[in-house]
């Protein structure tokens, strides 16, 4: 059954009408400096110490270009310098994902997996979990690992205290042996000084 001519009639005009609106959409200008424009206003907010504005412009950003790598990059810095680390291995995955060669994404991805490792550490010495010798033997050997990496300061522990005082402690040795030639008690000890040559700690203890 064929429809009526004014059906017909009615179908040519609305797929007439369609052809403009359809060109139009397909030639239609993407929003200019879109993606740019985005991320300008990410490190505005960024630069003005905004950093939750600044996360959610870096991420518009990374919608609006999901092939560029800058927005995970910037992400991940703010992210890690929040010290946020979880967040921050994330965004740096997205970096690697897009350019496996990004050494700052790399970095972020260490260091964040370091200090998630160096707190973790310490919430287990601190709730005695590292009872075992084998617990502790493996703790101690990541510990090892994280100083010769990044140096003494990746562990926030009381070793540094001590090791400064250690430090001080020869600098008082170094100067005590000044007040021992001022030894008023033994001047007529001064004839004897070759036997004091040969042994210059043989009057320690009389």
């Amino acid at each position: 059954m064929q429809g009526s001519p004014c059906s017909v009639i009615c179908r040519a005009l609305a797929m007439a009408a369609l052809i403009p609106v359809l060109g139009a959409c397909s030639s239609m200008p993407a929003k200019p400096g879109g993606y740019a424009a985005v991320l300008e206003n990410a490190e505005s907010a960024a630069r003005a110490g905004r950093v939750e504005s600044a996360l959610v412009g870096f991420d518009e950003a990374a919608q609006a270009d999901p092939t560029n790598k800058q927005p995970w990059v910037r992400i991940a810095q703010l992210q890690f310098d929040a010290g946020n680390y979880g967040r921050a291995i994330v965004a740096a995955e997205e970096v690697l994902q897009r350019d496996p060669a990004d050494q700052v994404a790399d970095s972020v991805l260490t260091v964040s997996g370091l200090r998630i490792a160096s707190q973790s550490l310490q919430r287990l010495q601190g709730s005695g979990a590292l009872a075992t010798e084998t617990a502790r033997i493996e703790a101690e050997r990541l510990a090892a690992t994280m100083r010769a990496t990044m140096g003494e300061t990746i562990l926030d522990t009381g070793e540094p205290p001590a090791a400064k005082a250690r430090s001080r402690a020869p600098s008082r040795r170094a100067g005590t042996p000044p007040p021992k030639p001022a030894t008023p008690a033994t001047p007529a000890e001064k004839p004897k000084s070759a036997s004091d040559i040969a042994n210059p700690f043989g009057g320690i203890g009389n």
